[in-house]
């Protein structure tokens, strides 16, 4: 049991303390600060990746608004002194808000509540909340579990889902001032074009933007302390050994077999059940680490029993244990980009294999393939792009599908081969283009 001083401690410290300052990010045009359908917003993602700095820049939204501060509340239950807290200390903290703050309980209130999923039955706080106060709910959290698919029942159809990701290329332009309009001088696109590299290698996590200097320890302290740390932690995990070995070995990108990382722990004698890999691979997805993007079939147990290839979440992470694997970061940042756009891996992305021939992504609406992407960093050896293209056309026949990209490094043109139109992207370009 929290004591009722420590709750109104937490919520005049909150209320007391001056918003730091904010930049903007894309998913703020997305979010109705005043939803009308009784559900709650829920923004969820990897650490690090700026969740609590969104909720602050929803919270100064409101006040610039002209709604008042002690109308809404921020709380962070990771804070050391909400420890052991349970669904009676939730009750009692808004029913101590209610308290300090009378006239609210004739109003309209807003309750952002970052990381809430570390409270054993904080669903049931929530719903009772849609159910009978004058509130708007915003939530997040580092944990898929937050996510309307996974949340418990009690609360299953009343969530609206956000993905936050760390930056995208055109948030991290914005932050550094850089003119990203479609038309540019020789020296905007030289420093857009130096800013692109920077990003391609580092990634977006929002402290190696502020401090690239840093970028390095940054990264291994994020992968060292929220990463393993926080995987150890959350689901008891005693064999780091394993989990350092399994992140090296997705990091690279590659398709990823259990039963082959299985065989090659056993060949350096690491004593580890498959069913453990299986729920370690699990705890990454869950953690918004690394995501599983399947074989696209018609049929559903084909697309479960298929091998995943796998993405990281940044390519930070990449540059900091593969090193300059261009062709590597090229297809994460692809990915990553179509996450954010909200599609879904497994239900309308996928990648494509037929006789060794291989297309990076599909897009899937409904029961149509409406685009073919292939990522190819450098198209100049004439082999590469006969084997890129060729893979190209084979899925666009087989799966009825005209809407054909190779995204590069620097090419860009049109062409038509074996009648099939084929278009070719920077990737800098194609990340601002892109909605």
């Amino acid at each position: 049991m929290i004591e009722k001083e420590i709750l109104s401690e937490i919520i005049l410290d909150y209320q007391k303390n001056t918003l730091p300052p904010l930049v903007e990010r894309e998913l703020q045009n997305h979010v109705d600060l005043e939803i009308p359908l009784n559900r709650a917003i829920t923004v969820s993602g990897p650490r690090r990746s700026g969740k609590t700095f969104f909720l602050y820049s929803l919270i100064k939204k409101l006040i610039r608004k002209g709604i008042k501060k002690d109308r809404t509340l921020y709380v962070n239950f990771e804070n050391p002194r909400l420890v052991a807290m349970n669904l009676k200390d939730l009750t009692s903290l808004l029913d101590t808000f209610y308290e300090i703050y009378p006239e609210n309980k004739k109003q309209k209130i807003w309750l952002f509540l970052d990381e809430i999923q570390v409270v054993e039955n904080w669903e049931i706080f929530i719903r009772d909340i849609l159910d009978k106060r004058k509130a708007f709910v915003f939530i997040s959290g580092s944990s898929s579990k937050l996510l309307s698919r996974e949340i418990a029942t009690s609360l299953r159809g009343r969530t609206l889902d956000y993905l936050m990701l760390p930056f995208s290329f055109k948030e991290y332009l914005r932050l550094k001032n850089i003119n990203r309009e479609k038309y540019l001088s020789s020296e905007e696109k030289a420093n857009l074009l130096n800013a692109f590299g920077k990003y391609f290698s580092w990634g977006g996590y929002p402290e190696i933007l502020l401090y690239p200097q840093e970028s390095k320890r940054l990264i291994n302290e994020i992968i060292e302390v929220t990463i393993f740390r926080d995987l150890m932690e959350r689901h008891k995990i005693r064999n780091l050994k394993v989990i350092k070995l399994m992140f090296n070995y997705l990091v690279k990108g590659k398709a990823f077999s259990i039963h082959k990382f299985y065989n090659f722990l056993k060949s350096l004698n690491i004593k580890v059940s498959k069913n453990s890999l299986y729920n370690y691979l699990e705890y990454f997805n869950d953690a918004f680490i690394f995501f599983p993007l399947r074989r696209f079939s018609w049929s559903l147990k084909n697309i479960e029993q298929s091998i995943p290839k796998i993405y990281s979440v940044d390519n930070g992470l990449i540059e900091s244990i593969v090193g300059e694997n261009k062709g590597s970061k090229l297809e994460n940042l692809i990915f990553l980009s179509l996450l954010r756009k909200g599609l879904k891996p497994n239900e309308e992305i996928f990648y494509y294999l037929s006789n060794n021939e291989e297309v990076d992504f599909i897009i899937k609406k409904g029961r149509k393939i409406t685009t073919l992407i292939q990522s190819c960093f450098d198209l100049s050896d004439y082999q590469t792009k006969e084997r890129e293209t060729k893979a190209l056309i084979r899925a666009s026949k087989e799966l009825n599908c005209l809407n054909l990209l190779i995204i590069t490094a620097n090419d860009e043109s049109e062409e038509i081969i074996k009648d099939k139109k084929i278009k070719y992207i920077p990737i800098w370009k194609w990340l601002l283009n892109s909605k």
